[in-house]
Parts: structure tokens; C-alpha cells; sequence
């Protein structure tokens, strides 16, 4: 059992010690065989650079930038960064905050509160759009109007023209979209939203500091950033491609009028008047110090050379899964995602095991409407020295995924799970069905038959099991052995 507040304090080295002891049981954050989660450059010296950097302000307070200004002006140079790098001029301005799901909820609130008069703002998005959208409208109260994507995995422009309404406060696409990787039609989709008075937002946090050194190299990638007329805003995550440690995400407005919603202000109170541009309060210089320090140490012509390796990763596994029988690409590796199906006889659950068996720790995504479940592949810098080897595991994998045929759920349990609603969702029964998929142990090695029953149930059903299953892990008092 692992305590955090023991009777008598622990020496230093021990508590070390402890700490790198249960780091052996996360996957592997360096390697490049671990494709999603974590953004692996490949550099020496980074980490160390990137962690005395965050040590040398870890302890100020990004609350109040007049006591503390080193923290203002590193702020102020990575928003500067940002906007250069993604089309931005004298006008453009930003906020650091902690990752992509603040940089949207903020731009949502932007939106919203630039129309104080609406009972039910609107927001308009594409199917493919990442899901912190649905969380933004979740919490601010944001009516969400989902729009199918056309064949090609992207925004369908006429669909979304048509959902947007007299209501609609911010319209939003994906540059790229995280599950497919594939960029929307920016530039008509902006359009549009000009057309019609509306914000539009491009949610680059996922692979918008890669995509202009793509452009650079020549992928032929559409525009899709602030030169974009009819571009109101774009977020881009540092600590995704721009390899700074978590986490630290830019919020980019064209101009301070759009911004100035996003504030919070409060002075109905006897204490200090709360002034706040983005969700948190108090929060660490860390890592804000920690991304200023790798960007300026990896600088330019660094990243081209990383979006330069990626890219040769990108080309090297989208080769080997078009080369092996029984898997196919999804859609078009046209970014830094190679997604992935396969055919019927090979189970896609099983497959991510198989890899997984192998060293290769993937991403499986659950089928969606007409789309079916598909293995999601983000490629870094670090992948480009093994990406050659992962030819010969995933034909491996793939045999041996016929061999073991799909994965097999109990009879009664797939009953049981027919006859579920969200509503009948108890810890008790969340427990139980831990136990009879294996996971009551903690291994969380083999998981085709979990999957396989999520894919199985409709959304909402899946939604309250996995918030049942977390619930059930964030308990204090069990083991972590």
C-alpha cells in the first residue's frame, strides 16, 4: 500500500525511490512505440532541460502577472510564438492555459458570452470534432448541434451551413481531427461562418505546431489558420507536437475585442478582485517555464527537422499496414495519424492486444454511427527509428489475431449488457463486471473483451460503464501492487 502522509516523515532518497517504483508499471513515455498520450521528440537533454526550467518557477504564481512578471512576459513570448507560426499579426492576441479542453471551454465561453441576449446559444461542429467541445457545452450550457461528416471524414460544409441558426454563437472544426487525422475545409467552412456573422474557431490543438512544418515540406495541406479570412480563433497544444512537458495549450484570437469575453471579473466580494483570462486562478509557472525553455532550445529549423522525421514515420507505417493482408487504412496519412481497420476475420480488438504483446501500444477507437472501430495511430519524431520494425510485428500481429479468432464474451453477460440502461448503473454492478472481463486484479494487458463489449453497447451505456470503471479505480485505500 502506498501512503501519502505516513506518521513520520520518509527521507528524501526513499520517496524517490518510491515514485520511480511505481513509474515501472506506466507504458513507456520515451521509445517510440507508444502512440498516443504522450509526444516523444527524441532528444538528448530535453527532459532535463525542460525539468530545471519548470523547477526555476515552479513555485510562482501565474495568478497575478504585476507580482510576478517573469511569468507575464514568458506568456506574452509563446503567444507571440504561436501567432507567427499559425498566421497570426500585430493584432492577434492569446492566453496560455493548461491543455486543449481549457482552450476550447474558453473559446465556447468567448462566444457565448459575446451574445448575453440568446436564452440558448448555439455551437455547430462536426461529428469528427474532439469531444471537449460536447464537454464545453456540457458545462457552460451550450445547446451542441452535431453535424455528420461527409465520406471523406471531413466537415461537410453545405450540412453545416444548414445547422447553423439565429442562435448560433460559434461554429468549430478540426485541424487536423484527432481520430482520423485528416484536416477539414477550413477556408469554406470559415466562409461560411463570416457569411453568417458567426465565430469560427479552428481546434488545431492536436497537430497545429506540426501542420505548418508540414506545409513546409511539402505535404500540400489546405490553409487553415489565422490567414484564413474568417478565421476568428485557433488552439494549438505545446505539449503535443511542440514537445513541451503537460501542460501547456495556446488560445489565439484574431483580435482583443473577440478575447475580452473569454475574462472572468468579480469584485462583489471583500477580498482581492478576481481577474482571471482563463479557467484557473492559481496555477504554476512550471510549465509555462518548462515550454519556453523547448521551444527556444529546439527552435525553428529544430521542428522542421522533427516534422521532417514524423513525416518519414508516417510514410513508413501507413506502408506496412497497406503491405499486410487483413488491415487497411482508414483514412489518408496525410498528417501525423495513420488510422487503421481490418477485415472482418481479423478482430481490431484483439490486433491492439497482439500489438500491445509486442511493444507497440496503441490507441483503439470504438465504432462510431456508420464508421466502424478502427486503431488510431499518433506518430512522433520518435517513431521514425523503429517505425521500420513495426512491419514484421503487425503482419505477426495479424496472424496471430486469426488464429485466436474475436474476442469471447460470456453468453449471459452479453445478455445482461442488452438489457442495461445508463440508469441501471450501480458500483455494485460496475464491480462485478470488472471481475468477470479480469480486471478486478488490475491487468489491464489483455483488454479485446472490455472493448469488444463497449463497442457492443450504444454510447450513452458505454459513457456510464467507463464512468462506473474509473469511479472504481479512484478509490483511496486500494492497492497499488
Amino acid at each position: 500500500m502506498f501512503e501519502a502522509l505516513p506518521e513520520q516523515g520518509v527521507p528524501g532518497e526513499q520517496v524517490l525511490g518510491e515514485l520511480r517504483e511505481l513509474r515501472r508499471a506506466d507504458l513507456p513515455t520515451h521509445g517510440g512505440r507508444l502512440f498516443a498520450y504522450v509526444y516523444d521528440p527524441a532528444l538528448d537533454g530535453l527532459d532535463e532541460l525542460a525539468q530545471a526550467a519548470y523547477a526555476i518557477s515552479a513555485h510562482v504564481n501565474g495568478l497575478d502577472p504585476t507580482a510576478f512578471p517573469s511569468l507575464l512576459a514568458m506568456e506574452n513570448a509563446l503567444v507571440g510564438a504561436a501567432a507567427g507560426l499559425l498566421g497570426g499579426d500585430e493584432e492577434t492576441v492569446g492566453s496560455v492555459t493548461s491543455g486543449g479542453t481549457e482552450s476550447l471551454i474558453l473559446v465556447v465561453k468567448a462566444a457565448r458570452d459575446s451574445r448575453p441576449e440568446l436564452a440558448t446559444p448555439r455551437l455547430v461542429i462536426p461529428s469528427t470534432a474532439h469531444a471537449a467541445f460536447a464537454k464545453a457545452a456540457h458545462y457552460l450550457r451550450v445547446a451542441l448541434d452535431v453535424v455528420p461528416v461527409g465520406p471523406d471524414l471531413r466537415a461537410d460544409p453545405e450540412a453545416m451551413a444548414a445547422a447553423i441558426t439565429v442562435d448560433t454563437v460559434l461554429v468549430a472544426a478540426s485541424a487536423p481531427s484527432y481520430a482520423h487525422g485528416v484536416v477539414d475545409p477550413i477556408p469554406r467552412l470559415a466562409a461560411i461562418a463570416a457569411e453568417r456573422g458567426v465565430r469560427f474557431h479552428v481546434d488545431a490543438c492536436f497537430g497545429g505546431w506540426v501542420l505548418p512544418y508540414l506545409q513546409r515540406l511539402g505535404a500540400g495541406l489546405p490553409p487553415f489558420d489565422l490567414s484564413v479570412p474568417g478565421v476568428t480563433s485557433i488552439s494549438v497544444d505545446l505539449h503535443k507536437y511542440a514537445y513541451a512537458p503537460k501542460g501547456v495549450s495556446i488560445l489565439l484570437h484574431r483580435t482583443e475585442e473577440l478575447r475580452l469575453p473569454q475574462y472572468f471579473a468579480f469584485a462583489g466580494w471583500p477580498g482581492y478582485t478576481m481577474i482571471n483570462p482563463i479557467v484557473s486562478s492559481t496555477r504554476s509557472g512550471g510549465p509555462i517555464a518548462a515550454a519556453v525553455a523547448t521551444l527556444r532550445h529546439i527552435g525553428d529549423a529544430g521542428y522542421l527537422d522533427l516534422a521532417r522525421h514524423t513525416r518519414e514515420a508516417v510514410s513508413a507505417l501507413a506502408a506496412a499496414v497497406t503491405e499486410t493482408d487483413g488491415v487497411r487504412l482508414f483514412a489518408p496519412p496525410e498528417t501525423s495519424v495513420v488510422c487503421l481497420a481490418t477485415d472482418p476475420a481479423v478482430d481490431i480488438f484483439v490486433l491492439a492486444d497482439e500489438l500491445a504483446a509486442r511493444g507497440w501500444h496503441t490507441q483503439p477507437q470504438m465504432s462510431f454511427g456508420d464508421l466502424p472501430a478502427t486503431i488510431h495511430l499518433t506518430v512522433t519524431a520518435a517513431v521514425a527509428p523503429t517505425a521500420k520494425e513495426f512491419a514484421a510485428d503487425l503482419a505477426a500481429a495479424v496472424t496471430t489475431t486469426r488464429d485466436r479468432g474475436p474476442a469471447q464474451l460470456p453468453g449471459p453477460m452479453l445478455e445482461a449488457a442488452a438489457s442495461l440502461t445508463p440508469e441501471m448503473i450501480t458500483p455494485q454492478l460496475v464491480a462485478g463486471l470488472a471481475d468477470g472481463l479480469g480486471l478486478g486484479g488490475g491487468d489491464f494487458t489483455r483488454m479485446a473483451a472490455v472493448n469488444s463489449l463497449l463497442d457492443a453497447v450504444p454510447p450513452a451505456l458505454r459513457e456510464a460503464l467507463l464512468t462506473g470503471f474509473l469511479s472504481l479505480l479512484q478509490r483511496p485505500g486500494r492497492s497499488t501492487e
